[in-house]
């Protein structure tokens, strides 16, 4: 199938972008990297009158780190490529480059962007399990106002987030690593690249052990434990299996899900120890 008809507008500044949103509400979509979006579009599962293109938005196309929030800010039309290949990227955000590779391959991560992602809210994809991993925030913009989000108030079901139709995800913001943390992640698909059937992502430090869960509940769902050990570990990492709510579907079954859940889980607390 292709897509329905639709207007299209290339957005030279964020200003632009806002006018169109504020103009055109629930009838537009933004088109950044395009490699979530077009796949809906061709499929008819959206049908937008107006695609505003930002994807040559200089203003939007930064990666930056804030030291006084101690954050790494990505802005809309920033790359998942460009964040990737960033020198220091191990020492500001080691989870978000141990996820990075697993993000389909590197053609994609080539043009879809960080933010793409996250307005996408795939359950199964790295970059919102990460995002909430780490207790990230998502700044939105309108015309009228901005507001700031943390990751899980963000997320609100399968492909569906608190954004109003008038905002833009104007940038997300990962926490760069604190002294004392350690990371880890994993995740389970059918052939590198393909979505997950369960990924794993776990922040552990010398009191507390934080591990987040993607591909199983309809947003990535976390967890925090003190620091468990052995069998108790094993415990608390079944209890969340259940918790999860795992379903069967045409490539897996609940119940290997929540195998995958228990020893995806050890491996990368484990990794993070």
């Amino acid at each position: 199938m292709k897509p329905a008809a639709f207007d299209y507008v290339r957005a030279k500044t964020t200003h632009e972008a806002l006018e169109m949103l504020a103009q055109s509400g629930e009838d537009a979509r933004v088109l950044a990297g395009g490699q979530s979006l077009m796949a809906v579009l061709n499929m008819r599962l959206a049908q937008p009158r107006v695609l505003v293109d930002i994807s040559r938005t200089d203003e939007l196309n930064a990666v930056r780190v804030d030291r006084d929030a101690r954050r790494l800010v990505v802005s809309a039309a920033a790359t998942q490529g460009s964040v990737e290949w960033r020198a220091t990227l191990h020492d500001e955000v080691p989870l978000l480059a141990m996820a990075f590779p697993h993000i389909s391959h590197f053609q994609i991560r080539n043009r879809g962007t960080v933010c793409g992602s996250i307005a996408h809210a795939d359950p199964s994809a790295e970059l919102p399990l990460v995002l909430t991993a780490l207790g990230g925030e998502v700044l939105l913009r309108s015309k009228k106002k901005q507001r700031v989000l943390s990751a899980s108030d963000f997320f609100q079901g399968m492909l569906m987030t608190a954004r109003e139709p008038d905002e833009l995800v104007e940038a997300v913001r990962f926490p760069l690593k604190q002294p004392g943390e350690r990371f880890g992640f994993t995740e389970c698909s059918a052939r590198h690249g393909d979505f997950a059937m369960v990924a794993c992502a776990a922040v552990v430090t010398d009191d507390a052990i934080r591990i987040a869960v993607g591909g199983v509940a309809d947003r990535p769902k976390v967890e925090t434990w003190p620091r468990l050990q052995g069998d108790d570990l094993r415990g608390a990492l079944n209890d969340l299996s259940w918790k999860l709510g795992a379903q069967d579907d045409a490539h897996i079954s609940a119940k290997y899900r929540r195998h995958l859940v228990r020893e995806l889980g050890w491996r990368v607390i484990e990794e993070a120890k």
